[in-house]
């Protein structure tokens, strides 16, 4: 390697202690064009030196092929849109979410109110931006608790098979058997209404097809000769399953929860409807949907506005569901 320079795999970076031309520094157009070049090149390499440079490759593909789909590019927005949204609601939001102004009460959209207000005299548009913060954490604790849960328990039914397989698919076919929302509601009456209990009711109705999809592909590659030369070389079934069987299945995975955050949504908005999620005052969107509804015919704005959130954030994580389907599915990387 040249002094001046650093190799990146086979090409040649020019060091940014050395200037070009008379007075200039490295950041030059020229330098910038052939860095970018550079950097393209080793995260495109064929043949990746490390584990890093196999990562960072193949998340840049990833993230270059959702970029030629614009309803994934769409969807990827309106969930940034979101979690801005749930970070800095304290400051977007022009008033307070629970505050009561009874002389401004059902009051129609206008520059000092964007969304109106409901029969209590607060701002619409304030509850739905604080709205967005109970929305992203039921969905982030439904992610975080079912998905490991359901990784784990087909793993572990597909690795074993015999009876370990049919106990616990027979429990995750009697969990299928039931309408998710009715099987909610259940566990939701019997633990209580709260946001916390519809968050756990959430979890455990959705779970088994996380479980079924992780069975499904661990019958697929528990045979393959890279997992039996593991098992020449000692491994045991849970290093088996955490290192090798696991991260294979995180594809799919991924793909499977951001699809199901949409019902995942409307499942928590339905709970709320009702009055077995989360309890007044929190501003849940299907909470306010259903305190709205006696205004619809004539304040149309105070069940209208929570129900546009609803289906605008469905429908983000639909988009950017099905662009990662086409970009992860393996089915798909020869026709891309």
């Amino acid at each position: 390697m040249r002094v001046g320079s650093s190799a990146v795999g086979d090409l040649i970076v020019p060091s940014p202690l050395r200037g070009e031309g008379q007075g200039e520094g490295f950041f030059t157009t020229g330098n910038r064009r052939c860095l970018l070049m550079t950097t393209r090149a080793w995260l495109l390499a064929d043949s990746p030196t490390s584990r890093w440079q196999a990562s960072a490759g193949r998340t840049y593909r990833v993230f270059t092929q959702l970029l030629r789909n614009p309803l994934s590019v769409l969807g990827g927005v309106i969930i940034l849109v979101l979690l801005l949204t749930a970070a800095l609601a304290p400051w977007i939001a022009p008033y307070s979410a629970t505050g009561q102004d009874l002389a401004n009460r059902l009051m129609p959209p206008s520059a000092a109110h964007w969304m109106g207000t409901d029969e209590l005299g607060r701002d619409i548009f304030s509850r739905v931006i604080w709205g967005s913060q109970i929305t992203l954490t039921i969905v982030l604790l439904v992610a975080l608790i079912s998905a490991p849960l359901g990784l784990i328990i087909g793993a572990v039914a597909g690795y074993f098979g015999g009876w370990v397989d049919k106990i616990l698919m027979g429990i995750t076919d009697i969990f299928l058997s039931l309408p998710k929302l009715i099987l909610a509601l259940a566990f939701v009456a019997a633990l209580g209404p709260g946001i916390n209990n519809a968050v756990i009711a959430i979890a455990i109705t959705s779970w088994p097809a996380y479980a079924r999809i992780a069975r499904a592909e661990t019958l697929t590659i528990r045979n393959a000769e890279y997992i039996q030369a593991v098992q020449l070389a000692g491994g045991g079934p849970i290093r088996l399953i955490v290192r090798h069987i696991l991260p294979l299945c995180t594809s799919s995975m991924i793909i499977r929860v951001t699809l199901d955050m949409a019902g995942v949504i409307l499942t928590a908005a339905g709970l709320g409807f009702i009055g077995l999620g989360a309890q007044p005052p929190l501003p849940e969107w299907g909470a306010m949907i259903s305190r709205g509804r006696t205004f619809i015919l004539d304040q149309w704005w105070v069940a209208t506005m929570p129900g546009f959130a609803i289906i605008i954030v469905s429908l983000g994580f639909c988009f950017l569901g099905d662009g990662l389907r086409d970009v992860l599915d393996p089915k798909s990387e020869g026709k891309s």
